[in-house]
């Protein structure tokens, strides 16, 4: 049966003036720590609004209730890391193919990981959330970025882009789920990282290689 997914909770209203957003940014800096600290079947508005310094009145300005909060916990947190595709996408434009993957590897891999914990803490509350359909939105903004970078090499690929990207965006998800659900200790983390570029770059070479064969085997089959 299909996943029924509930509506995205929007905040009752936006920052505007410095001191609003970083009132809003205190609160989400303390969901994260208080999820860290005492785990989600123990988060509570009450506890959030303590440790960010302001009166729960003033976090229900924001936010109407703890889902919502949440929500835009872990979206403040996958942004980031779809900016840091973005910026790497943007930084190695034009390159080749090898370059620009592995660019994007190291800083979605960075972003994700920099803070191990925080990630943790935010994909154990992300099915409870619908973090699926968020996580969605921002793959298919990376996804277009992704793809125009990859467009933008010197060679071509023997896919279709799409296919390319899906492929990539598969395997960075999946690495990072996989070190998130095992716990794998921040001293292992490089060689992860290692690994994952080295997998990405040998994918992209592969169908880099496959366009090239086909280009040699064309005239070869005309003789």
């Amino acid at each position: 049966m299909p996943v029924t997914l509930g509506p995205i909770e929007k905040p009752r209203k936006q920052p505007i003036q410095a001191r609003s957003t970083a009132t809003v940014e205190a609160i989400l800096d303390a969901t994260v720590q208080v999820l860290i600290a005492e785990g989600k079947d123990r988060l509570t508005t009450t506890r959030i609004a303590h440790r960010a310094g302001v009166s729960v009145g003033t976090l229900y300005q924001y936010f109407p209730n703890r889902r919502s909060l949440l929500q835009a916990t872990l979206r403040r947190k996958l942004v980031t890391v779809t900016e840091a595709i973005e910026a790497a996408c943007l930084e190695h434009r034009g390159e080749r193919l090898s370059a620009i993957v592995e660019g994007v590897a190291l800083a979605f891999f960075r972003a994700k990981m920099r803070d191990a914990a925080s990630s943790l803490a935010l994909y154990a509350v992300s099915s409870d959330v619908d973090g699926l359909r968020i996580a969605e939105e921002l793959r298919l903004r990376s996804g277009a970025a992704l793809a125009e970078a990859l467009e933008s090499a010197p060679e071509r690929l023997s896919v279709p882009t799409k296919e390319a990207v899906f492929a990539i965006q598969a395997a960075l998800s999946g690495m990072s789920r996989t070190l998130l659900e095992t716990r794998m200790p921040v001293r292992d983390h490089a060689t992860v990282q290692r690994n994952l570029v080295v997998m990405l770059c040998s994918y992209i070479q592969a169908v880099r290689a496959v366009d090239a064969l086909q280009a040699v085997a064309v005239p070869r089959a005309r003789q």
